[in-house]
């Protein structure tokens, strides 16, 4: 087996997207190549063994990834109004929404040549993923991608001030569904705790609402142009957003404009634990849900051939 990709973090969280040697993907649409990539009887957390999952598991496991890898594989759009497709994958299973992926496909789209863009201007990237169509804005100043804005799909409040064990929890739907919980520091001496916590509260609010991640947000000082916060985000089965989540960050613009805390002339500064930042605006609203935008920057880190020797005892790999 060999299988080819181009790496790239976004605000440094790593986004592997898989150019060669996958199989088939099988479906009409994205999310229905999703649920296919699942399987019969599997779960996004859980997909039943097969070929595709297989090359997830090479591509996430060590020795050639790591707990905290991201990635895609890409797929054929659902219709010819977008340029591409993708599964987005990580090392638990398969999600329906990565908004620091779309930065990453956005940059790695116009880089690659595969959508033309100006040398300077921007270029329109649109994306088809599980939850929907998305746009990447890319945006160029002399011949260099100098940043990327997230358009995602509307994001819907769903609950406010659920009760969930010690803390109280808001949640929204941005494409994949988030609990939001104030708390007071987020550093990196606060992380074992709020991985366990997240893994605690995941599991008591995932039958209800399917939930996807958990946004742990410190309050950081206003600054001119609107509120700052600090968050970390666990995911999926304890993992850690080292950026300051895409999807996530709709989440958060969504519930600070139904608070009135964030107009349409006001943008977020969100702060990742590890200090990247991603802004973010309320472009409005639409049938009672949020048309967010999140900005960011992507960087290509590596190209990469990874192979599966027919000897190799450890096969895919491991997790520690």
């Amino acid at each position: 087996m060999a299988v080819e990709t181009v790496d790239y973090h976004t605000a440094g969280e790593p986004f592997r997207i898989v150019t060669a040697g996958l199989p088939t993907v099988a479906g009409d649409t994205v999310a229905e190549r999703r649920a296919i990539a699942i399987g019969a009887g599997g779960s996004p957390t859980g997909p039943r063994p097969s070929e595709l999952d297989t090359v997830r598991q090479l591509l996430t496991r060590e020795p050639r990834g790591h707990a905290g890898m991201y990635g895609g594989f890409l797929v054929p759009p659902d219709d010819s109004e977008a340029q591409l497709g993708v599964l987005f994958f990580h090392k638990d299973g398969y999600s329906t929404a990565c908004g620091h992926g779309t930065i990453a496909l956005g940059a790695w789209a116009v880089d690659s040549g595969l959508v033309a863009a100006p040398a300077d201007g921007r270029a329109l990237v649109r994306i088809d993923v599980p939850s929907g169509r998305v746009t990447a804005v890319v945006n160029r100043a002399a011949g260099r991608t100098t940043s990327v804005a997230f358009r995602n799909v509307p994001t819907r409040v769903l609950e406010r001030g659920r009760r969930v064990g010690p803390v109280l929890a808001d949640l929204a739907d941005s494409g994949a569904v988030y609990a939001s919980v104030r708390v007071p520091e987020v550093s990196l001496k606060t992380l074992p705790e709020l991985t366990a916590l997240g893994r605690e509260l995941r599991g008591e609010l995932l039958a209800d609402h399917d939930l996807y991640g958990v946004i742990f947000h410190q309050e950081l000082p206003d600054t001119p142009t609107g509120p700052a916060q600090r968050n970390v985000t666990v995911f999926a089965d304890g993992q850690i957003d080292r950026s300051p989540c895409g999807s996530g960050t709709s989440a958060r613009l969504a519930l600070l404009a139904e608070e009135g805390r964030l107009t349409v002339d006001q943008e977020l500064r969100h702060e990742s634990v590890i200090g990247s930042v991603f802004t973010g605006r309320v472009l409005g609203e639409r049938d009672g849900a949020w048309l967010t935008e999140v900005t960011g920057t992507a960087h290509r880190t590596g190209e990469h051939r990874f192979v599966l020797g027919e000897h190799d005892e450890l096969g895919t790999g491991f997790l520690l």
